[in-house]
């Protein structure tokens, strides 16, 4: 996600119909700068900006439940899924064995 930020961003602007021009002034940086972003010809942003362009796109979805109870489970559940898809890609059945003692434990655990 990270590696392609720039050409995600050109298509979601795209996909909404804005002009790099009208999405530049917008996010408040110069069209110049949003061009080199979306071609991968700067390595660098601000947070403000990721913010800015979080909002737009909600390109980070794991942050957005920062201000609820719930943060870092949400953040921990988005990290095991990855982590699982990952290895179900290698391993399947190993991926599976997981997946399936995670869920016969939470079902023991609401029978209690």
């Amino acid at each position: 996600m990270i590696q392609n930020l720039g050409q995600t961003i050109r298509n979601l602007r795209k996909q909404k119909g804005i002009s790099l021009q009208a999405f530049a002034e917008k996010i408040e940086v110069s069209p110049g700068y949003l061009s080199n972003l979306e071609t991968q010809k700067t390595d660098t942003i601000s947070l403000t900006l990721l913010a800015k362009l979080n909002e737009e796109f909600d390109l980070f979805p794991s942050l957005n439940h920062t201000n609820s109870p719930h943060h870092e489970l949400h953040f921990r559940l988005d990290r095991m899924c990855e982590l699982l898809k990952t290895l179900h890609d290698t391993n399947p059945e190993l991926a599976n064995y997981f997946i399936s003692h995670i869920e016969q434990g939470l079902i023991l655990f609401q029978k209690e």
